[in-house]
């Protein structure tokens, strides 16, 4: 099941036995996880019948046998395993020993009574353990991998909805760009943003553009971004801003290149056929950013990407043998790009 219909069947059947939520978007599981618990647990109930088992530091018997340990007082009872890696090929270094068949055992009968919910914030599982096939064979399963645009966009206008408030025209392209798609940072983001709404309940681009959080990485994007559109007012706006927030002018010349690297890689990889999907896997990258980087390299060739990529890498050497003084020296790159 994709996130989305595990939150319908959360929303309208009682819990499950077992609940499987593995993938690589942290939020989507821990956010599926806060919402099982609360549907078979009140916050009285949670203090005496909800266990959590970090499979890193303790051995799954011991979650196990507190899964078939009747709730207190009745109702329901909740063991969470954090970290299942025996679900996966990888090995792990912690020194913990698992009997994962009392595991598969426990699976193929599971107490009525218990909600076990299995957490493996990982990319892929081993199918080829019977671990594995009998966990998938009784449990609702939720692949928690990162949104499309399309989801994230129907998941932004969900939360806003939660949180009482409407996105003005704009105003939730801007979020995401500003954001990066990170589910965390925009949950936060919409909550403090839905506060400033007030009763009017409306989101608007200014408000965004004021109040969001940005980090390092979405800055120097956003940089970039003022290059390659011809933006030089609004590029050197924001270096000036970071030098303010005492980031070293070197180590903003580096994150540039790395970005422009990113938008050199994504556009050889789209011309070789890649869609977004693989080329975010490939490049440890979320889909979102993918597309907005997509976008970006439609301005440049190949061959104009590869030269600033030149520029930056002169520049540094000049910086580092004294030729030009670092500040001045990113901050004429960004006024030359507009002539290049």
């Amino acid at each position: 099941m994709s996130y989305i219909d595990v939150l319908k069947h959360i929303q309208n059947q009682e819990t499950a036995p077992i609940y499987l939520l593995f993938g690589t978007e942290s939020y989507l599981i821990e956010d599926a996880v806060g919402r099982i618990v609360n549907k078979a647990l009140t916050k009285d109930e949670q203090e005496f019948n909800l266990s959590t088992f970090d499979m890193n530091e303790t051995p799954v018997d011991a979650a196990v046998e507190e899964a078939y340990t009747f709730p207190f007082m009745g109702g329901k009872r909740v063991v969470i395993l954090k970290n299942a890696h025996f679900l996966t090929a990888q090995k792990n270094s912690a020194a913990v020993e698992h009997d994962t068949e009392k595991l598969r055992t426990y699976a193929e009968n599971p107490v009525t009574e218990s909600t076990v919910i299995i957490q493996a914030p990982y990319e892929k599982l081993d199918e080829r353990k019977k671990l594995v096939k009998q966990i998938k064979q009784q449990a609702v399963v939720m692949d928690g991998k990162p949104l499309n645009e399309n989801e994230l966009r129907s998941w932004l206008k969900s939360k806003g909805e939660e949180n009482g408030v409407t996105f003005a025209q704009g105003a939730d392209d801007l979020l995401l760009q500003l954001t990066g798609g990170d589910l965390m940072v925009l949950a936060s983001e919409v909550y403090k943003l839905s506060l400033y709404a007030g009763e009017e309940g409306i989101i608007q681009q200014d408000a965004v553009e004021a109040l969001t959080a940005r980090s390092l990485d979405q800055d120097i994007f956003a940089l970039v971004d003022g290059v390659v559109k011809g933006q030089t007012e609004q590029a050197v706006s924001i270096y000036y801003d970071l030098i303010k927030q005492k980031e070293a002018p070197l180590k903003i010349l580096a994150l540039m290149v790395r970005q422009f690297r990113i938008l050199y890689q994504v556009k050889q990889m789209a011309e070789q056929g890649y869609g977004e999907k693989m080329i975010a896997g490939r490049l440890k990258l979320h889909p979102y950013v993918v597309k907005l980087a997509q976008r970006q390299t439609g301005r440049f060739s190949d061959s104009q990407l590869m030269k600033k990529i030149d520029e930056l890498a002169e520049l540094d050497f000049r910086i580092k043998t004294g030729r030009v003084s670092d500040e001045l020296g990113v901050e004429l790159f960004l006024y030359e790009s507009k002539n290049h």
